[in-house]
């Protein structure tokens, strides 16, 4: 089976430019293709996903991906999907940013023996002479056909600073800067940049007289068509630090039937056949899916260990189990005792600040034994712990362990 028809049936592909000629070419060559990712945090999170497990496939297939992390377009800020103006990064952040997300991209992608790269656009954009660029590159651009652009329109009510209309010249620039330099003749990305592909893909054409060639992977969404990935605490990151393991296996056991068959598509390598069997599933051969995609999705982001400990957790939790050692846990010694339960939690990581903390408590959210505690100074007793732990539950699914150690 092509890649093409991979990408297919796993409902990658939203939109594209030239089908025939990008299946013929997928089919017969090997092809260098790149994606751009944007350094605005340390760590990459589940709306990158799909942009990943997209240059996986292809590079499995024989295609050559470039990753392209946009250090330089990150000091401007794309206006794509957003209503309002990034704030500042400093360059410093920015090369922070990018060392912690090539360690994430290295469990998707083999950067070794030059079979993927990954290159940061600041290295030509920042030293741009600005009047050249405008007589070189901005001669190509035109403003109507800019002011068209979704990612353009939805910000003009709200105000669009000259400093973001620029970002989709200097996208422009990069597609071409790759296929000048690289030899990139195709651009893949999330469906909010077709805009600017379609503007890199133009300007290759005046300036090279090339074709070149654009796909773009759908959005992650549930079946309301709202973006997955988002949770009480913010985003889901990709960074044990930022979303702990446990809780990012749950997410995925968690989610909505009717988004099993699609996350097992789109977030995993699970065989495409076996996938489509499963979408025949009903009733408890669903939850079996869940467990299944839930355990994939953190192999592929965390590594088998950690997949297995937080498999090992929740089935001690929910599924009858009896080893709790790799469950949440808050550990503490008996001087605690003395603190509020609410404090407790609080240094456990459990809330992220102590007036959610508070907000959960008083409205039921946190129970023990299924009683709920709803005293903000409740304090835990010695005769409260079977052995020397008890678990406190957080809302309907999470379970935490509170453990006394000597």
């Amino acid at each position: 089976m092509s890649v093409f028809e991979e990408l297919t049936r796993r409902g990658y592909i939203k939109q594209l430019t030239h089908e025939e000629e990008i299946r013929k070419a997928l089919e017969e060559e090997s092809v260098t293709f790149y994606i751009g990712f944007d350094p605005t945090a340390d760590s990459l999170h589940v709306g990158h996903f799909i942009a990943m497990m997209f240059m996986a496939h292809m590079q499995k297939a024989g295609h050559k991906p470039i990753a392209l992390v946009g250090g330089g377009t990150a000091m401007i800020g794309d206006p794509s999907g957003k209503t309002d103006m990034r704030s500042m990064l400093t360059r410093e952040d920015i090369e922070r940013n990018i060392v912690g997300i090539k360690k994430q991209m290295e469990r998707f992608i083999d950067f070794s023996e030059d079979k993927a790269r990954l290159l940061n656009n600041a290295d030509w954009l920042m030293n741009l002479n600005y009047v050249d660029f405008l007589r070189d590159i901005g001669v190509h651009f035109s403003v109507n056909n800019m002011l068209r652009a979704e990612s353009i329109k939805q910000r003009l009510e709200k105000g669009l600073s000259f400093l973001e209309f620029n970002y989709m010249l200097m996208q422009g620039y990069d597609f071409l800067y790759l296929n000048q330099n690289h030899g990139c003749t195709m651009q893949l990305g999330g469906d909010d940049q077709w805009s600017n592909m379609l503007a890199g893909i133009d300007l290759i054409r005046r300036k090279e007289r090339k074709t070149a060639y654009a796909m773009t992977c759908t959005l992650l969404t549930n079946s309301q068509g709202q973006k997955m990935g988002k949770t009480v605490n913010g985003a889901l990151w990709l960074d044990p630090e930022k979303t702990p393991v446990y809780d990012f296996y749950q997410y995925w056991r968690n989610v909505d039937d009717q988004d099993v068959v699609k996350c097992l598509k789109l977030l995993t390598f699970v065989d495409i056949n076996e996938i489509e069997r499963i979408e025949a599933l009903e009733g408890q051969e669903i939850n079996e899916s869940k467990k299944l995609l839930a355990y994939e999705v953190t192999k592929l982001v965390h590594g088998e260990e950690e997949a297995a400990k937080a498999r090992s957790a929740a089935e001690a939790l929910f599924g009858g189990g009896t080893d709790l050692s790799n469950v949440p846990t808050v550990e503490i010694v008996k001087e605690d005792l003395e603190k509020p339960l609410l404090e407790i939690l609080l240094a456990g990581g459990v809330f992220p600040s102590k007036s959610e903390g508070r907000r959960n408590m008083q409205q039921g959210g946190v129970s023990i034994d299924d009683v709920k505690i709803t005293d903000i100074d409740h304090k835990l007793k010695e005769e409260d712990f079977t052995e020397n732990y008890l678990l406190v539950k957080k809302g309907k699914k999470k379970i935490y362990r509170i453990l006394i150690t000597e």
